[in-house]
């Protein structure tokens, strides 16, 4: 028997009975999680579902019956896994037309007695979410990076500070319009409601990144199938993302070419024999590939196979790279790389990062935050990206239920602002209220 489970905007519950899903539409594949965090505050995978990604490329909906299809069977086998009914899903989004800009806001407060509260901050956020973009393109979303109260820099946090001016630089995340539309229309299609869309890039740092790399200064690099996923943190704040239209996909298809064999024993040979440094393979290791319709075997150098990978890599390394440059914080970032993703899992690949870049690099695993007992195979790389999806979505739970609380707790504002009013402009508004509904 399935038991119902409860969608995120149940938030009056007990945070034990939250399930959130977290959907990764991927280039390669598409991967459905259900998760609920225990009581120590960490993730329980209650199920996942995975199947071929047969309608995407480079990160955008290209066909959209087959994306439908291929999230239905996705979801189908994760609602089965986890015993739950899906109905509401965190989806990521990623794809060469993502764009970043950032932007300074400011707001004028009237009083310097009142201190500053959420608000003021929901105001400042919701002018943003107002300038202007290119034609076709929207904003997918804001992000406050720090703020500055009466010309005091630097402040994270200001809600109960008292000041006039109220300041913050925004990090602002653009994509197509097309592009989003289309994910909605597959979601929607396949019988689930998005609650929230969420760029892949950060979905994959709240997995794998810890708090001190963040505050140290750290390049999250998440290598997919069809794109590589960067974002830039400093002192706790992202600081620059961007989306390289290259990933694991592009070096199946250079294997393919270079040793002329078909894709999937491409992708295999990859998989099995692949190495980021052609210097670690040995001259004299053959791997020999079954011939078609009856033909010779075909037989392939491991040396010649790490030459063309390395090649490929090298040159998505450098695109990674100018990233770095372009961001401002090449020389801030003392905790180096980290790199997840399937693309993580190839053979020496951190020490081709190292030797390319030159900054200290480590592979990131989404198991930080999860709770002993769930299998191996979700503390896999491929899996960052959905097991984020997930924690954003608690994230954005919590807070949601700290508005809630506050509402339970204290008036609502207009009711505080009007019983701090003079009495007469208080009877004044009631005696209004009365009148437009006496005329009804």
């Amino acid at each position: 028997m399935q038991t119902k489970w409860f969608v995120q905007n149940e938030c009056n519950m007990d945070d034990s009975s939250d399930i959130v899903v977290g959907l990764d539409i991927g280039t390669t594949k598409i991967v459905a999680i259900a998760g609920r965090k225990n009581e120590h505050g960490k993730l329980e995978v209650l199920g996942m579902g995975r199947s071929e990604s047969l309608g995407v490329s480079r990160g955008v909906v290209a066909n959209i019956e087959k994306t439908v299809q291929s999230i239905k069977t996705a979801v189908e086998e994760a609602e089965a896994k986890s015993n739950v009914d899906i109905s509401i899903v965190n989806v990521g989004i990623a794809g060469q037309h993502i764009k970043s800009i950032q932007h300074r806001g400011t707001r004028v407060r009237n009083s310097v007695e009142d201190e500053i509260s959420q608000e003021d901050i929901d105001i400042l956020v919701n002018d943003m979410s107002k300038l202007a973009t290119l034609p076709g393109e929207e904003i997918i979303s804001i992000i406050p990076q720090e703020f500055i109260v009466d010309q005091e820099e630097g402040i994270k946090d200001p809600v109960g500070m008292s000041g006039v001016r109220l300041e913050a630089n925004f990090h602002i995340i653009t994509g197509q319009v097309t592009a989003a539309k289309n994910i909605y229309k597959c979601v929607h299609k396949a019988g689930l409601e998005v609650q929230e869309l969420i760029l892949e890039p950060l979905a994959s740092s709240a997995a794998v990144l810890s708090e001190e790399e963040k505050e140290a200064g750290v390049v999250l690099v998440d290598i997919g199938g069809g794109t590589t996923d960067i974002a830039i943190f400093q002192d706790n704040i992202i600081r620059h993302t961007a989306v390289i239209p290259f990933g694991g996909n592009v070096i199946t298809e250079d294997i393919k070419e270079g040793c002329s064999i078909i894709k999937n024993q491409a992708e295999l040979l990859k998989i099995k024999f692949g190495s980021a440094l052609a210097n670690e393979s040995q001259e004299n290791e053959i791997v020999s590939i079954p011939g078609l319709r009856g033909r010779e075997p075909k037989e392939i150098s491991i040396k010649n196979l790490s030459n063309i990978i390395q090649a490929r890599l090298e040159e998505i390394i450098e695109h990674i790279y100018y990233e770095v440059k372009n961001s401002g914080y090449e020389n801030k970032l003392i905790a180096g790389m980290v790199i997840t993703g399937g693309g993580s899992q190839m053979k020496h690949i951190g020490q081709l990062f190292e030797y390319v870049t030159g900054m200290d690099t480590r592979i990131g695993y989404p198991n930080e935050y999860l709770a002993k007992g769930n299998s191996e195979e979700i503390t896999s790389p491929m899996y960052a990206t959905s097991v984020g999806l997930i924690l954003k979505g608690f994230e954005t739970l919590e807070k949601q239920k700290g508005k809630i609380n506050k509402n339970e707790e204290g008036e609502s504002e207009p009711v505080r602002q009007a019983k701090s009013a003079k009495p007469g402009l208080l009877q004044s508004l009631l005696n209004k209220g009365k009148e437009f509904f006496e005329e009804d």
